[in-house]
């Protein structure tokens, strides 16, 4: 085994971003899915410390767009939750997998009701299909992340050409800044000589 194994890991300040962030196509395909990223998986989207205030400060004016599952959910649970893994993460509607703060158009596809309603949903869902994974002793890590329902935002990022970190450039840029976003299309210029000259 090599280091080309573990691919290419770039250190901008003090964040590790994985080689896939600058190599792997990726472009949303809403019109496949219909926001099933919402409905699936074992707990609720991750979320920052940061951000639980806001849950609650917002409550009022995002709360009735959101289902009557996603509602009892919150009178039940609160604002988030913790998982078994012990991270912070949104409450899920009782009896399912679906995230308290969805809710589904009458064609069933999901919509965020805290992004509907002009605020800003957490950032792991805004950065999706990177994610951020705290560090020891500060700092985070960037890898992209694999899930069979977006097989079509991978497929679609590919035949237009689409960079993850491309199409993430909005939410990179308000979170981590311009400069960091900048560094990132250096870095990805870099990468693309180096494999050139391979």
């Amino acid at each position: 085994m090599n280091a080309k194994d573990f691919g290419t890991i770039v250190q901008i300040g003090d964040v590790l971003v994985s080689e896939d962030v600058f190599t792997e196509f990726f472009s949303c395909n809403y019109d496949e899915c219909k926001g099933r990223c919402c409905i699936e998986g074992d707990s609720g989207a991750p979320l920052r410390e940061d951000e639980l205030e806001g849950l609650e400060t917002g409550y009022g004016k995002y709360s009735p767009l959101m289902g009557d599952g996603g509602k009892a959910a919150v009178a039940a649970n609160g604002f988030f939750c913790v998982d078994r893994e012990g991270d912070l993460v949104t409450p899920l509607s009782q009896g399912s997998c679906e995230c308290a703060y969805c809710f589904a158009l009458a064609d069933g596809s999901l919509l965020c009701s805290i992004e509907k309603a002009g605020l800003m949903k957490p950032v792991s869902c805004r950065l999706y299909p990177i994610r951020e994974t705290p560090l020891t002793g500060g700092g985070v890590a960037l890898n992209v992340h694999r899930w069979d329902i977006c097989k079509g935002a991978f497929e679609k990022g590919r035949k237009e050409g689409v960079k993850v970190y491309q199409f993430l450039r909005k939410p990179l840029v308000e979170r981590f800044g311009e400069d960091f976003y900048e560094a990132l299309e250096a870095a990805a210029e870099h990468l693309d000589t180096l494999r050139e000259d391979e």
